[in-house]
């Protein structure tokens, strides 16, 4: 029998991104479990960093999700959730977005759930998916790291940086539950939970999880 194809998108050009989260993935690769496929839009921007950034990465998000038959279910790895909705009228299989499912995972493990955002920029993108969601009782706060995508999936002060903003979230903004709010944070998050003492949520291994669970019942 064929196994399931779980697609992982990085609607982002920065292969450093889509091989960090990737890595990030490997406790969630199992015998006979679904396949999970990383792959970048290589004519994205090099960060999702705007609106504009988000509006931009829409429309070929679609295709490659119409143009992949061979997928079972996939999940976009931009913090923005960008083409959520109009992946998901492309194609009758699943479609994930990173922040809607972290953001739900953060509810099971926490009462108040606090988000690291990369700059200061993205935020009100964040904040307003929160109210979106109607989920504005429940969030303590977000703080930025103030770096770029690609500071924070590469650079070498990330962490410190990290526990630093997530510090103030837990003690400043009674936080008990942390959600990183960018791919690009992927490798951080075993790290960050020691450090912090409270659950960090990585939000493409809760994407993730949510697609297996999918792909695996609808086999069932």
């Amino acid at each position: 029998m064929t196994r399931p194809d779980i697609v992982v998108i990085n609607p982002n050009s920065n292969p450093a991104v889509t091989a960090g989260f990737d890595a990030a993935l490997a406790p969630l690769r199992f015998a006979d479990g679904p396949t999970i496929r990383c792959v970048t839009l290589e004519d994205g921007p090099f960060g999702v960093e705007t609106q504009e950034h988000t509006e931009q990465v829409t429309i070929p998000l679609r295709r490659l999700v119409e143009r992949d038959n061979a997928a079972s279910a996939f999940v976009i790895a931009c913090y923005s959730d960008p083409g959520l909705h109009v992946c998901r009228e492309g194609t009758k299989r699943p479609v994930f977005g990173i922040a809607e499912s972290a953001l739900l995972t953060a509810l099971a493990r926490g009462d108040r759930f606090g988000v690291i955002a990369i700059g200061q920029g993205s935020m009100p993108r964040h904040q307003r998916y929160v109210r979106q969601m109607g989920l504005t009782e429940r969030f303590a706060g977000e703080r930025p790291l103030n770096m770029s995508v690609a500071e924070s999936a590469s650079g070498s002060g990330t962490l410190g940086r990290m526990i630093e903003v997530g510090g103030e979230l837990v003690k400043q903004d009674r936080a008990d539950v942390i959600v990183m709010g960018c791919a690009g944070m992927a490798r951080h998050r075993r790290a960050l939970e020691e450090a912090l003492g409270v659950p960090v949520v990585d939000p493409v291994q809760a994407a993730v999880t949510m697609a297996i669970g999918a792909v695996q019942v609808a086999g069932a």
